[in-house]
């Protein structure tokens, strides 16, 4: 447990805007990237067709355009942001498919484009993979430049469930999950875990046990997603075929606040609700109101007086 936290009255729990106020007093912008990798379960050297809920777009629905260079990705999310927010900083973001699953000149040269476009208002580096694309090179890699620069790896757990896991094709084992995790923190590199509520036949105590799974683990952030049925992704077509229950909003909100009660009170959350390109959305249409989904998520927490680890047991 931490002796400092960044609860505030209307969110008591670890926020990455407080977290982010305290650290850097301005507001970070994650450019999303497009670095034109693959992951080891679309490719074939472990399964083929990636995980069954994700989409063409290996989950990167807001990252850059692939046809054009990292430069030019990351200069035209900029001016976005900037329209949004002035006197931001950036964080670039690499974040469809796998982004550590490629040789390792590849990512020195793509990470290094990124970092370059605007040095001097850039404050590290954020990078979603996998469990088993990380390999000692390349978690000595990260290492190196995290003495530069924040480095920070997203880790796409979904679950602990390893039953759950073969049936959503993540063709990844926990073991090689805490591998990378073992590997990454020799290097003191920040790990962000992906956790997805409303998996097919998962229960409220799958979700629990996911999350003690995690505080087991050195981890320093984590990202709740309701489960996403999309368009064209072999999920939907199990859906339809056999559909499997749904969460309603009122469900997702009660899971993820008891997830939070049960979750270390060290680790911050960068993300309380997922949301899809709409024309691709299947179920559950609610996601559509993403704000409406966090309002209720803290106004929950608010009116029960609950908070990030109250029901956390070490």
């Amino acid at each position: 447990m931490i002796e400092l936290n960044y609860f505030t009255k209307d969110k008591p729990y670890n926020s990455l805007n407080e977290y982010n106020k305290k650290h850097y007093n301005a507001k970070i912008a994650k450019i999303s990237l497009n670095g034109g990798f693959t992951c080891p379960n679309r490719d074939g050297s472990k399964g083929i067709g990636g995980c069954t809920f994700c989409s063409n777009q290996g989950s990167g629905e807001n990252a850059g355009n692939i046809k054009k260079s990292i430069k030019e990705q990351f200069l035209e999310i900029k001016e976005i942001m900037e329209n949004k927010w002035p006197n931001i900083l950036y964080m670039p973001y690499f974040q469809a498919y796998s982004n550590t699953y490629a040789n390792l000149d590849i990512l020195k040269e793509k990470y290094k484009e990124a970092l370059n476009v605007i040095p001097e208002k850039t404050i590290g580096i954020s990078i979603a993979t996998r469990g088993d694309c990380i390999t000692k090179e390349i978690a000595s890699y990260l290492g190196e430049l995290n003495k530069r620069i924040h480095v920070q790896v997203e880790l796409g757990l979904q679950t602990s469930n390893e039953e759950t896991s073969k049936r959503i094709n993540r063709c990844m084992t926990n073991e090689e999950f805490i591998e990378a995790v073992n590997l990454l923190r020799k290097e003191n590199i920040e790990i962000i875990v992906h956790v997805i509520t409303g998996l097919p036949n998962e229960t409220l105590e799958d979700n629990l046990n996911t999350i003690n799974f995690i505080n087991s683990l050195d981890i320093q952030g984590i990202k709740f997603h309701s489960l996403l049925l999309l368009n064209n992704t072999k999920l939907y077509e199990e859906y339809k075929k056999e559909s499997f229950h749904i969460l309603t909003k009122e469900e997702y909100v009660e899971y993820t606040v008891k997830q939070i009660c049960n979750l270390r009170d060290d680790i911050i959350i960068h993300r309380l609700a997922a949301d899809a390109v709409i024309d691709d959305l299947i179920e559950p249409k609610w996601t559509i109101k993403k704000m409406t989904v966090m309002n209720d998520i803290d106004k929950y927490m608010r009116n029960n007086k609950l908070y990030q680890g109250i029901h956390y047991k070490n």
